[in-house]
């Protein structure tokens, strides 16, 4: 049988091979113990050189929110040796803090400290007249929602995301005020015209907005009449504008109705004519009426338009003057003509008197101004202890001619011509006759002459 091959060179100094030559042994089983030894030698020389470094020498590393890659020296299976380098990684929304890399050392513990802290966005800004609510505060991954207070609205994203960047997913949004302010007008207002007016004194109460964000309003703008108006007849259209700070606007509107009551036309009489105030025929309105020179009104001198449209009194007449030449006093033959004639009284010696045919022949021929001035002549004759006189062809009591010389202080014996107005006053003496345009233009400057002017001048009643 072949020997089996020696492999007492490989054994360490000292050592003898136990390999024998024994038959009972075989070749294989000889130099698989001789294998073993030489493993065993290898390994027990190594783990004496090592100094024990191959066994567990920290605590287990830990890495809470993310993890660590380790490497340790001589392939060491594990990862908390002494000598090994462990790199700190954080999991996505984590930040580290600390060493990003610790070192097993050899007193047991790690190099350095190390934490995931969770990532945070800066803190959103309130909205102006908004807020916001998140889900996490300003952490990784945290949801916040916008909101806006009543009468705004949200202009941008509604929503935004705390993201890994540390930065909010959208931009911060704003409250705007899009919604118009509200206002209330009142309900329409009708009106009948004031007496004697063709308008209506009409008030309401301001209508007030209200803006239904911050509550402030900037504008408020009337197109129309204000109220307090004399609004004239007819349908008037009232419209209030408000604005808000946004400029924002709302408007409201209503109708003012001014209705005017009136009463049927009324006709001049015959020989005479009637002066209105206000439209004429408007409730309130009072009608007077005139007549011309030489006629006297016989009725109601005045007539008004009541609130039932109908008028007061009853229609006058003019009738020509009935001067009533009968009387014997003078103050009372003089009453007959207060407020309703002027007087112009021509005084004579004589018939024969120069100046008295000539005064009436001027007279005669401004008969036309004189009625158109409502003036009476009379004409008193004579001397003691014969006296006459005559208005027209109507002759006076003899006793009357007398007192009214007397009563006004007129001689008989020279011409003299008097002026009496309406109310009976002495305006103006001439002892030699007048021109008719003297005469007319003294009688024009009276005060209740000026108002007949106008209405004659308005109803065409001139002198031709």
């Amino acid at each position: 049988m072949e020997k089996c091959p020696s492999f007492s060179g490989l054994l360490p100094a000292g050592r003898k091979s136990h390999v024998t030559d024994s038959a009972s042994i075989g070749c294989r089983e000889t130099v698989m113990r001789a294998l073993l030894q030489i493993i065993f030698m290898v390994t027990f020389h190594l783990y004496l050189a090592s100094g024990y470094e191959d066994t567990p020498w920290c605590s287990p590393i830990k890495v809470k929110n993310g993890h660590a890659t380790c490497n340790s020296p001589y392939r060491s299976y594990y990862k908390n040796a002494k000598g090994a380098r462990c790199n700190i990684y954080c999991q996505k929304g984590y930040e580290l803090h600390g060493a990003s890399q610790v070192i097993c050392q050899e007193d047991k513990r790690w190099s350095g400290k190390y934490l995931c802290k969770q990532k945070r966005c800066h803190t959103l800004t309130m909205p102006l007249n908004g807020g916001f609510k998140c889900v996490d505060g300003a952490y990784f991954n945290s949801r916040c929602e916008y909101y806006c207070s009543p009468g705004y609205q949200l202009k941008g994203e509604r929503i935004v995301t705390c993201m890994d960047s540390k930065v909010w997913s959208g931009k911060p949004p704003t409250c705007v005020d899009l919604e118009p302010p509200r206002i209330k007008c009142p309900s329409v207002k009708e009106k009948v015209a004031e007496p004697n007016k063709l308008t209506a004194r009409i008030f309401w109460e301001t209508p007030e907005g209200r803006d239904t964000a911050d509550g402030i309003l900037t504008d408020v703008i009337l197109k129309g009449l204000p109220s307090g108006t004399n609004f004239p007849e007819g349908d008037h259209k009232i419209q209030y504008t408000v604005y808000d700070r946004a400029e924002n606007k709302a408007s409201c509107k209503f109708n003012v109705k001014v209705r005017v009551k009136r009463c049927a036309k009324l006709s001049a009489p015959d020989n005479g004519y009637v002066k209105c105030s206000g439209a004429s025929d408007n409730y309130g309105a009072t009608c007077d009426y005139f007549c011309v020179g030489g006629y006297e009104l016989q009725g109601s001198p005045a007539r008004v338009c009541q609130f039932n449209s109908e008028w007061s009194g009853a229609e006058p007449t003019c009738s020509f003057m009935n001067i009533n030449v009968g009387i014997n006093d003078a103050a009372k033959f003089l009453d007959q003509f207060y407020e309703k004639r002027r007087l112009l009284i021509v005084s004579t010696p004589t018939a024969a008197d120069f100046y008295y045919r000539l005064q009436i022949g001027m007279l005669q021929q401004g008969q036309c101004g004189l009625d158109l001035r409502h003036v009476t002549v009379i004409e008193l004759f004579g001397v003691y202890p014969t006296y006459i006189g005559r208005i027209g062809r109507r002759i006076l009591p003899p006793a009357l001619g007398f007192q009214l010389r007397l009563l006004l202080r007129i001689p008989q014996n020279k011409f003299q011509l008097v002026v009496l107005d309406k109310h009976g006053m002495d305006k103006e003496r001439y002892a030699v006759p007048v021109t008719n345009t003297d005469l007319f233009t003294l009688i024009d400057a009276f005060p209740l002459r000026k108002d007949e002017m106008k209405l004659q001048a308005e109803f065409g009643h001139t002198c031709n």
